[in-house]
């Protein structure tokens, strides 16, 4: 029960859209894959912040939810079988194409999905067997008009971020999504930053957002209040946009995908001041330009420490994508990532790859 899962996001009518089980080795190594249909399509790109693959832990078997774009629906997956449990939509409006895809976030037994298409938010209940029952949406969108991309949660409280320079978060109590009155532009956003991914921290104190620009930067917000603060900006170098962020299992490592660079960043996090200290950059991942044209959002090894070697999806169309796979080492006050001597793992044929998940997963 050690495996990474890929959203194949297979754009063609037929056959079907698959994820991919690829079995994780002692050493971190990738074996496989093996494919399950997600009884619909995907659409072979969209937003790199939103999360096109789950995995949930809670009660018995662990389950694989995996969106279906072009299809406007999410796959049901039972790990153990390896077998679709169903497909799942949302209201008729969300029956829109989701030209940009559709993203995932999920707590206290509620998934929720960015139907970019309609541009809701909806929220279902998850049931026993993998399934979800859909209870209803919201309309969300940013104050430049843009849609909700990256969504992440703590507690009651989740975090969107909308790619057009605003972000705003919701109150989720009561299942429904409500907002906070919170809406706001990072503070990025005056520069040429333009949030449209987000990670939280553990104890919910912090909101981490990476997003779309000329050269790598996040910015934080202190959400410890139960709404967003204005947004420190932290610049981590001239590697290109800041397009996926992701904490390590101890939060001290900020693992950031530059998208349009072909390169992985890691920055130090202090997760008691919320403070971001520039770390290192890995060297452009082979095939870069050849085999690839985007690095997805990335996914880490291990739910400790730093969290081991780090997964990160390469995104090609009309082929097949690659899953790079980099080792990051800390050198006390600096570090290095760099690509190991098996990489890249190929992907499925025809997949585009954007999000993966690990299990087990990160704890929180």
């Amino acid at each position: 029960m050690h495996f990474l899962v890929a959203n194949d996001d297979t754009g063609t009518v037929f056959p079907p859209s698959t994820v991919s089980f690829y079995a994780i080795g002692a050493d971190g190594s990738l074996a496989g894959p093996t494919r399950v249909s997600t009884g619909g399509n995907g659409i072979a790109g969209g937003y790199f912040g939103a999360a096109r693959v789950l995995i949930a832990s809670g009660g018995g078997d662990a389950c694989v939810y995996a969106t279906n774009a072009q299809s406007e629906s999410i796959a049901g997956i039972q790990v153990s079988t390896r077998k679709l449990a169903g497909t799942f939509h949302g209201s008729h409006a969300d029956n829109r194409l989701d030209r940009n895809g559709i993203g995932l976030a999920m707590s206290g037994g509620h998934l929720y999905a960015t139907f970019s298409g309609a541009g809701n938010i909806g929220a279902f209940q998850m049931q026993p067997g993998c399934t979800l029952q859909f209870i209803g949406d919201v309309h969300a969108q940013g104050l430049n008009g843009g849609l909700a991309e990256g969504m992440a949660i703590h507690a009651n409280m989740m975090v969107v971020a909308y790619g057009d320079g605003s972000i705003e978060s919701f109150d989720i109590s009561s299942g429904m999504p409500v907002s906070n009155g919170d809406a706001q532009y990072s503070t990025g956003s005056r520069d040429d930053h333009a949030p449209d991914a987000v990670d939280i921290t553990r104890d919910g104190h912090y909101a981490i957002f990476g997003g779309g620009s000329t050269a790598a930067a996040v910015e934080v917000s202190d959400i410890s209040s139960g709404k967003l603060t204005p947004t420190a900006v932290y610049s981590l170098g001239s590697a290109w946009n800041s397009s996926s962020v992701r904490l390590s299992p101890d939060e001290r490592v900020l693992y950031v995908s530059n998208s349009s660079g072909g390169r992985v960043t890691a920055a130090f996090f202090d997760k008691t001041t919320g403070k971001v200290r520039q770390g290192c950059t890995s060297s452009p991942l082979r095939g870069f330009f050849t085999k690839f044209t985007y690095a997805g959002a990335v996914a880490t090894e291990l739910a400790t420490g730093a969290g081991g070697l780090v997964y990160v999806p390469e995104f090609a169309t009309g082929s097949k994508s690659y899953i790079g796979v980099l080792r990051f080492t800390s050198t006390g006050t600096g570090c290095t990532l760099t690509e190991t001597a098996n990489s890249p793992v190929a992907g499925s044929p025809a997949s585009a790859l954007l999000s993966i998940g690990v299990y087990p997963p990160r704890p929180f």
